[in-house]
């Protein structure tokens, strides 16, 4: 087997985690129909989001958060997929929580936890305790990691998992705003990456899920304001990327790395003279 399908879904998200946690087994089995191994969900897809749900953390039933988790995984398990959850992770009081993805493994065993590490101002000062390490996994050979909505702000998170070997970047988010996703799509043509952007079918209204290949092309995208599952093969040995993979995915890491410049630099008095004509 030469490639992966990857679900992006783009699921209702309330207050109540159980009525969330049912959404994303939905989605789960409808992916996994389709052929699915990993399937992405949006940022808080479990827990709710602060504000848009989450009123304060008094009022976030954690117990339901973690009974939903467990039935996730246990679904994961039965569906022989794996799957990346976003949700709020409790911490002890009085520490505010993690913004999280939970990874769980296709044995129904949670593998994994990226917390958001570039917190907005506002999470960061009421809401949120910021996370501060990468996290990859791999999944039938290929390589994963995790961003989470305003990090698409932040392009030294996509040259890291570049470096890294990731292939496939899950973004989580919550976002509105249009331009996150032309953010999204730019980190995938840089770094020569899949990119799963997922978002809940509100916030889809102004800026829609989409799967981006590795060239930086649209690969699909879901109707706004309605719940959508999208499955994408990523398949490395594609001929169709035989340009952004072999060609420019490994040129990009030796230009970044110096050597392909240190051979060609030369000793020249009119290099080293900057107001030479």
């Amino acid at each position: 087997m030469t490639g992966i399908a990857v679900a992006t879904v783009q699921c209702p998200v309330v207050a109540d985690p159980a009525r969330n946690a049912e959404a994303i087994v939905r989605a789960m089995r409808a992916a996994a129909a389709k052929g699915a191994r990993v399937v992405h969900t949006p940022e808080a897809a479990l827990s709710g989001y602060v504000e848009a749900q989450v009123r304060s953390w008094n009022g976030c039933d954690f117990a339901a958060v973690r009974t939903g988790l467990l039935r996730i995984a246990d679904e994961a398990r039965r569906l022989g997929v794996w799957v990346a959850v976003g949700s709020a992770h409790p911490l002890t009081a009085p520490n505010r929580p993690h913004n999280s993805v939970y990874v769980i493994c296709d044995q129904g065993r949670i593998a994994g936890r990226y917390d958001k590490r570039f917190c907005s101002f506002r999470e960061t000062r009421d809401w949120y305790t910021p996370g501060f390490e990468p996290f990859a996994f791999t999944v039938d050979g290929v390589r994963f990691a995790c961003a989470i909505c305003i990090e698409v702000k932040f392009p030294e998170l996509f040259v890291a998992a570049a470096a890294d070997g990731v292939e496939v970047m899950l973004v989580s988010s919550y976002s509105r705003e249009p331009m996150d996703a032309v953010l999204a799509q730019a980190h995938a043509a840089a770094g020569t990456m899949w990119l799963s952007y997922a978002v809940p079918v509100d916030a889809s209204t102004a800026c829609a899920s989409r799967m981006f290949g590795p060239d930086g092309g649209e690969l699909a995208r879901a109707r706004r304001g309605r719940s959508q599952v999208l499955v994408t093969t990523v398949d490395r040995a594609d001929p169709a990327w035989e340009i952004p993979l072999r060609r420019a995915r490994p040129w990009r890491a030796e230009a970044r790395e110096g050597s392909a410049y240190r051979a060609a630099r030369v000793d020249d008095p009119r290099s080293r003279n900057r107001t030479a004509v």
